[in-house]
């Protein structure tokens, strides 16, 4: 009998409950697909380009407030996001609170002037609105460029976070595992992709295919309707997955009470020796192993030699030891050769519970409070400067589906991530040890609990929800980097007079080129998910939110303080995060006196923006007409 019998390196799915959650996810895409049909047929006899992109400026209620919201939480909101609560606890509940008033932020700043402006220039995206605004293709064509290059980080971040649920979403069906074990064998040795798992790379083709192929299909409309049943997917799953939760954990006074007993682990390395039957090649990453003075560590790699230190994760508290001793591997023997403490939290019990939260490499913590403060700042305002909002902001009917839509999605924001934090801090009880695969921290407590309550069948409803998230901002970010191409590149700057029929071709032929090269890139994926997504909405906001704001409220604006304030955005955050790579060696943003790069951004982006427009002459008195009246 080999070493694998006895330990998984995720808990992944019963049988039963991957044969249920691979029919949910049938079921699932198939009404995908079916509302891409009726959107692809609800097309005809309607200009293309409008509908394709805008759905006509018709969105009622339901469809623009769960639109808009389903498109804000994404992959980051149900992986990423949960990976950090359960990496540094309770402080997460102050780096996300400032997301509970984006929309009276959002939608109130900008969305009865955006949709006002939007109508009179009859623009269809943010580019073409801004080029109209100021009279000038250059405001619109660095627009687009700025929209692709940071949509094109969001849409990586997306396409690993889909692939990573569906691999634990489909774990332990035979035929999906069947097809693993070849993609395993022919990918050896291919350049790129060899050192991706086989699980990961089915998963990412699987969805990819799926999400591209609808929304090349069923443009702006299917995006919108699937957006509302995507939403109505997340909350009803949020909500099992909390009283789930609780349950198994024994309700939110015991799973604080164990928190507060809790230390930070640490890393480091051990050297592996295994007796009896057993053999190193079958040890795995995340199997666990006794350590020799009588501790347990958690392989944070595969082990190839006996004779070379592989790299571990160790336990630090004394119930979580024993509550993972049970799953060692047997005969295997972990030697410490390195510890690598927390930087900060090292040894602190109760540091889960309070800011500014255990960090393996911040010593000052995870959230200083200057920090906490300026992520507050940086949800509402990166929020407000989301191209892929804005146009949204475009296409509701009236001012009162306007209203009613800021009450309903600030009420689904609180549905959502409150008890998130709720679920993930619990999470740390019942699943120690996921630091080594916390972006997938989400769809393996779905399995937990569901197997524990005895419904593993549920699994895969609740798995659907982040999976639901994920594709709701896949889809509105094809389509919102496709309309840069098509509308602001294409028909503005080369060929105007294009027809209906060859602007219906260029927009579902780059759908799908975009969706490609975005899997090339992933199919090696970044390691850092939720830092990829805060540097794409925060590239966004810097770039978009002062100009825009001033473009809908100030006349005095011109098109050259646009587009240097633009460029001024983009480059002063782009500044920082390559300081906090020459700083930590990894991907990471700098924040200069404590503060998030966003606020120094706006910051210079609106000096900017002003000085520049002040040193021109007043912009032509027939386009202040146009837009601010006489």
């Amino acid at each position: 009998m080999t070493l694998s019998h006895f330990s998984s390196p995720l808990l992944g799915f019963s049988q039963a409950a991957g044969n249920s959650a691979l029919i949910t996810f049938a079921i699932y895409i198939f009404f995908v697909f079916v509302i891409a049909g009726m959107a692809n047929r609800l097309q005809k006899g309607k200009s293309f380009v409008g509908e394709y992109f805008l759905g006509s400026r018709g969105l009622g209620l339901w469809a623009f407030a769960l639109t808009y919201a389903a498109t804000a939480a994404s992959g980051g909101s149900f992986m990423g996001f949960p990976a950090l609560i359960y990496t540094h606890g309770w402080s997460l509940a102050w780096w996300i609170s400032g997301y509970m008033i984006v929309p009276l932020v959002a939608l109130g700043l900008f969305a009865k002037r955006i949709n006002q402006v939007g109508r009179i220039a009859g623009a269809i995206t943010v580019p073409e609105l801004l080029r109209r605004r100021f009279g000038n293709s250059y405001v619109g064509n660095a627009a687009t460029l700025l929209v692709v290059f940071f949509m094109f980080f969001y849409l990586l971040a997306q396409f690993k976070a889909g692939a990573e649920i569906m691999a634990t979403l489909l774990d332990g069906v035979p035929i999906y595992e069947a097809a693993t074990g070849w993609i395993a064998q022919a990918k050896e040795g291919i350049p790129w992709v060899g050192q991706s798992s086989a699980d990961y790379l089915l998963c990412l083709v699987i969805f990819a295919v799926a999400v591209i192929i609808y929304t090349a299909y069923g443009g702006f409309r299917a995006v919108v309707w699937t957006d509302v049943m995507q939403g109505l997917v997340m909350a009803v799953g949020v909500v099992i997955l909390l009283v789930l939760t609780l349950s198994q954990v024994g309700g939110l006074k015991n799973a604080t009470a164990k928190l507060a007993e809790m230390t930070p682990p640490e890393f480091g390395t051990a050297l592996v020796e295994v007796s009896g039957d057993g053999s190193i090649a079958d040890l795995r990453r995340g199997d666990w192993i006794a350590t020799s003075d009588g501790g347990m560590a958690r392989l944070n790699a595969t082990v190839t030699d006996s004779k070379e230190p592989v790299e571990i994760l160790l336990l630090t508290t004394p119930f979580e030891i024993e509550s993972v001793k049970e799953q060692a591997i047997p005969g295997a023997v972990a030697t410490i050769s390195e510890r690598e403490p927390y930087a900060h939290g090292a040894g602190d019990k109760g540091g889960y519970l309070r800011a500014p939260g255990p960090a393996r490499t911040q010593s000052m913590g995870f959230l200083p409070v200057a920090l906490a403060m300026s992520f507050f700042v940086f949800w509402n305002f990166s929020g407000a400067g989301q191209p892929s909002y804005m146009v949204r902001q475009m296409a509701f009917r009236d001012t009162r589906v306007l209203r009613r839509s800021i009450v309903m999605v600030s009420v689904f924001f609180s549905m959502i991530y409150f008890p998130l934090v709720i679920v993930f801090t619990s999470a740390r009880v019942l699943l120690p040890g996921m630091e080594i695969y916390a972006d997938r921290i989400m769809p393996e407590i779905a399995a937990h609990v569901t197997d524990l309550a005895g419904v593993p069948w549920l699994a895969g409803l609740l798995v659907a929800a982040p999976f639901a998230a994920v594709m709701s901002s896949v889809d509105s970010f094809l389509l919102l980097v496709a309309s840069g191409v098509v509308r602001d590149v294409y028909q503005e700057s080369i060929n105007p007079d294009a027809s209906e029929e060859r602007m219906r071709k260029l927009s579902h032929a780059v759908t799908l080129i975009v969706g490609f090269l975005a899997v090339l890139v992933v199919l090696n994926p970044p390691p850092y998910l939720q830092t990829l997504i805060v540097f794409a909405s925060g590239g966004l906001g810097a770039s978009f939110l002062m100009p825009m704001v001033l473009a809908l409220y100030w006349p005095r604006m011109t098109g050259a303080g646009a587009f240097f304030g633009m460029l001024t955005g983009a480059f002063t955050i782009l500044s920082l995060y390559f300081v906090g790579y020459l700083e930590r060696g990894a991907f990471g943003e700098y924040n200069l006196f404590g503060i998030h790069p966003i606020v120094w951004s706006i910051v210079a982006t609106g000096v900017v923006i002003v000085s520049v427009s002040l040193a021109q002459r007043p912009p032509d008195k027939a386009l202040v007409e146009k837009y601010f009246g006489k």
